[in-house]
C-alpha cells in the first residue's frame, strides 16, 4: 500500500509541477480520440476524415478552455450530418442548442461529461459514467449524464437511418418525423436515462453520508441499482439489453470508482479521532478521519573530492596587519631537519 501511495503522490506532484504541459497533452488526446470516433461513427463528409485536419483541430482544442472540446465535437458531428442531410443537421443543431441553453450555460465545468459519455457508449462501457459522476459531481450531474446519453442516441439514430434519409427538400417533414420518432421511440435510451439519473443521485447522496467507507458503499449501491434498473426496465420495455454486457459494465464502474477514491478520498479509518470543543454559542462534536499519505523520501547527496594535492591557505595575524601565505601540503607533512627521531 505504501508503494501505491508513493506512486499516487508522484503522479499528483508531476501534474502539479508540469501542469502547463501535462493538461494540454491530456486535452489533445481526448479531443483526438473524440474526433476519430466521430469520423468512424458518421464520416459522411470525406474532407473531415483527413488525419491532418483531426490533428490540427485537436491541437487547437488543447490550448483552449475545456468547453472547446465539446464545441469542436459538435461542429464535427453537425458537419458530417449536414453532408448527409441539411434537414437532419438542423435537428441535431437544435438538440445541441437545447443542451447548451437548458444546462451547460449554467454549469460549463461539466461539459466534459457530455463528451466522454458518447465515447464510453462506443467503447461499450457507459455504466461507468453515472457512478463516477456521482462520486466527483453533485446532484445536477445527473442532468449532464442524461444530456450525454441523448447526444449519443441522437447521433446513433442518424447513423442507423442514414439509408432512409434522402436529403430531398420535398421530403423534409418525413425526414424530421423519422428522426424524431426513432429518437423518442428508442426504448434503450429511455431506460438508460432513468437508470443513469437515479444511479448518479444515489451515489452522490450515499457518499455524502457521515459513515465509514461511504465512498465504497455508494459505488457498490450505485452499481447494483444501475444493474437492477437496467435489467428490469429492459424486461418491462422489451429494450433488449445484453445482460452479460450490463453486468461487466457495472463491475468496471466499481473499478473506476475505486480508482477515483484512491486519488481523491483515500483515508485511514483506523486512526479516526473524535474531538469535542465549545465556544460561547455552540458545542462542537467533530469526527476527524486522516488521509493516507507517505512522507517524502529524504535524499542526501554526498560529494567526494579525490584530488591528489591540495592547497592550504593559512592566515596569520601580525602587528602590521593580516598576512596570507600559501603553502604546499607536501611541506606541511615533511619532517623538520635536526628533529628526526632516532
Amino acid at each position: 500500500m505504501t508503494k501505491l501511495l508513493e506512486i499516487r503522490d508522484n503522479i499528483k506532484l508531476f501534474f502539479t509541477k508540469y501542469d502547463v504541459f501535462a493538461i494540454p497533452v491530456v486535452k489533445f488526446l481526448l479531443a483526438f480520440i473524440m474526433m476519430l470516433m466521430i469520423n468512424g461513427k458518421l464520416g459522411y463528409m470525406s474532407k473531415l476524415n483527413n488525419i491532418g485536419i483531426v490533428l490540427i483541430v485537436s491541437l487547437a482544442a488543447s490550448f483552449l478552455p475545456t468547453g472547446a472540446i465539446m464545441l469542436f465535437g459538435a461542429l464535427f458531428s453537425m458537419a458530417h450530418v449536414f453532408a448527409l442531410s441539411p434537414e437532419v443537421a438542423v435537428i441535431v443543431a437544435v438538440i445541441y442548442l437545447l443542451v447548451y441553453l437548458l444546462y451547460l450555460r449554467f454549469t460549463p465545468s461539466e461539459s466534459l461529461c457530455i463528451v466522454i459519455t458518447p465515447m464510453l457508449f462506443v467503447l461499450k462501457i457507459p455504466y461507468v459514467v453515472p457512478v463516477v459522476m456521482g462520486l466527483i459531481g453533485g446532484p445536477a450531474s445527473a442532468l449532464s449524464v442524461v444530456c450525454g446519453v441523448i447526444v449519443y442516441f441522437a447521433l446513433n439514430v442518424v447513423s442507423t437511418n442514414a439509408a432512409n434519409v434522402s436529403g430531398n427538400i420535398s421530403d423534409l417533414m418525413g425526414e424530421i418525423r423519422l428522426i424524431i420518432d426513432s429518437l423518442l421511440g428508442n426504448k434503450q435510451m429511455l431506460v438508460l436515462i432513468f437508470a443513469f439519473a437515479i444511479t448518479t443521485i444515489v451515489v452522490y447522496v450515499i457518499r455524502r453520508l457521515p459513515i465509514e467507507h461511504c465512498w465504497t458503499i455508494s459505488m457498490l449501491s450505485g452499481a447494483a441499482i444501475c444493474l437492477i434498473t437496467v435489467l428490469v426496465g429492459g424486461v418491462v420495455k422489451d429494450a433488449g439489453f445484453n445482460i452479460f454486457g450490463v453486468f461487466i459494465g457495472c463491475i468496471l464502474a466499481v473499478g473506476a470508482g475505486k480508482v477515483i477514491e484512491f486519488f481523491r478520498f483515500c483515508v485511514d479509518y483506523t486512526r479516526t479521532e473524535r474531538v469535542q470543543f465549545e465556544d460561547d454559542e455552540y458545542y462542537y462534536y467533530v469526527k476527524a478521519v486522516p488521509k493516507m499519505s507517505v512522507a517524502a523520501p529524504d535524499r542526501k547527496v554526498k560529494n567526494i573530492n579525490r584530488a591528489h594535492k591540495t592547497r592550504t591557505v593559512l592566515n596569520r595575524e601580525s602587528v602590521a596587519g593580516d598576512m596570507t601565505e600559501e603553502f604546499d601540503t607536501d611541506y606541511l607533512t615533511a619532517p623538520i631537519p635536526g628533529e628526526e627521531k632516532n
